[in-house]
C-alpha cells in the first residue's frame, strides 16, 4: 500500500479531521479482525503473541486488541516482553559485528523463562511476570505482575521478539500477529517518503519527548535496529496468522513541526547516512496537522503524547 503526497497535502488543508477520522476507522476495522482470529483460536491456546519492529504502535495496538476482546466478554492480561530481558552484562551481552552491544538481539531475552511461562499459563498455573529496569539495564527482584488464567481468559505478550522460532516452535499453537508501518508516501508514482521511515520518526520524537534522548543518538542508532529487524524480526512475520500496517496518512503532517527540528542535523558518518539525510528534505514536503485533533487513543499518541494509555 502506498500513500499519494498530493491527497496528503490537500486534505491535510482541505479536511484534516476527516483524513484522520478515515484512517482511525481502517485501523479499528483489523483491531477488530485480530480479535475475532483470536477468539477463534482461543480453544488451542490462550497466549497471543503480537510482534512487529520498532515503532510500529505495538503496545497500543496490544491495548486496543484486549479492549476488543474484553468488549467480547474475554478478560485480557497484557504482557510486555521487555520486561523478560536479561540484566546486560558486558562479558555476555550480544555483540554486533563491530563489536558493540546487540541489544536487538533475541539472545537479549530470557527465552527459557519466557517458554516456562507460557507452557504453566496453558497448564492453569500461576507466573510472576519479572520486572526490568532500563535506566540501569537490569532485571529487578520485584516481578512487575502476576497472572494465573482463569477459564475464558487471554494473554497477549507483545515484543519484537515474539515470532522468533525460539519461542514458536515449541508453542507453535499459540496465535501469532504481526503488525508494521509499511506504507509508502509516493508522488508522480515514484517513493518520496519510505515505510520504514515513518517509524524512524515516530521512534525519534518519542524518545526525544519522553526517555531524554538525543535525536543524534537514537538516528545514529538506527543502521543497528535496521539490521536487527532483518536479522531477527522481518524473517518471522510469515508466521503470523495475522498481519496489518500500522501507519496513518496524517501522521507526518502532525508530527512535521517536531521532527523537522530534529531531523535538521544528521550526524554525519552514522551507518545509513546516505539514506538517513534524505529524511530532513522528505519531510519539508507535508504540512502540518494540529495534535489537538487527534483522538486521544491514536495509535500516534503512544508517540507524541496526550494519550489516554500508560506505557
Amino acid at each position: 500500500m502506498a500513500y499519494r503526497l498530493e491527497e496528503i497535502n490537500y486534505r491535510t488543508i482541505a479536511d484534516p479531521k476527516g483524513m484522520i477520522e478515515e484512517a482511525d476507522a481502517l485501523y479499528a476495522k483489523k483491531v477488530q479482525e485480530a480479535a475475532e482470529r483470536i477468539l477463534e483460536n482461543q480453544k488451542r491456546s490462550p497466549i497471543v503473541l503480537l510482534s512487529g519492529p520498532s515503532g510500529s504502535g505495538k503496545t497500543t495496538t496490544a491495548m486496543k486488541i484486549s479492549e476488543a476482546l474484553e468488549k467480547r466478554g474475554v478478560h485480557t492480561h497484557y504482557v510486555g516482553m521487555d520486561d523478560y530481558f536479561k540484566t546486560v552484562r558486558p562479558e555476555t551481552v550480544p555483540r554486533t559485528p563491530e563489536g558493540e552491544m546487540d541489544l536487538e538481539s533475541p539472545l537479549c531475552l530470557d527465552m527459557e523463562l519466557l517458554n516456562r511461562h507460557f507452557t504453566e499459563l496453558e497448564q492453569g498455573k500461576r507466573i510472576y511476570v519479572p520486572k526490568y529496569e532500563f535506566s540501569r539495564q537490569m532485571r529487578i527482584q520485584e516481578p512487575s505482575k502476576s497472572i494465573k488464567l482463569k477459564k475464558d481468559e487471554i494473554v497477549v505478550f507483545e515484543g519484537i521478539h515474539a515470532l522468533n522460532d525460539m519461542i514458536t516452535s515449541v508453542h507453535p499453537e499459540a496465535f501469532k500477529l504481526y503488525i508494521a508501518s509499511r506504507s509508502d508516501v509516493t508522488y508522480d508514482g515514484k517513493v518520496m517518503f519510505k515505510g520504514s521511515w515513518f517509524r524512524l520518526v515516530r521512534r525519534t520524537v518519542r524518545d526525544y519527548k519522553f526517555r531524554g534522548a538525543d535525536p543524534a543518538d537514537t538516528i545514529a542508532m538506527w543502521g543497528n535496529v535496521r539490521r536487527g529487524e532483518h536479522n531477527n524480526i522481518t524473517p518471522f512475520r510469515d508466521k503470523a496468522d495475522f498481519q496489518f500496517d500500522t501507519s496513518f496518512p496524517y501522521e507526518l503532517p502532525v508530527m512535521n513541526q517536531t521532527a523537522t527540528k530534529l531531523f535538521k542535523t544528521i550526524p554525519e558518518g552514522v551507518e545509513r547516512f546516505e539514506e538517513l539525510r534524505q529524511v530532513f528534505p522528505a519531510l519539508l514536503m507535508f504540512g502540518d496537522i494540529d495534535e489537538s485533533l487527534v483522538a486521544d487513543d491514536a495509535v500516534i499518541r503512544e508517540f507524541i503524547g496526550g494519550g489516554i494509555y500508560e506505557y
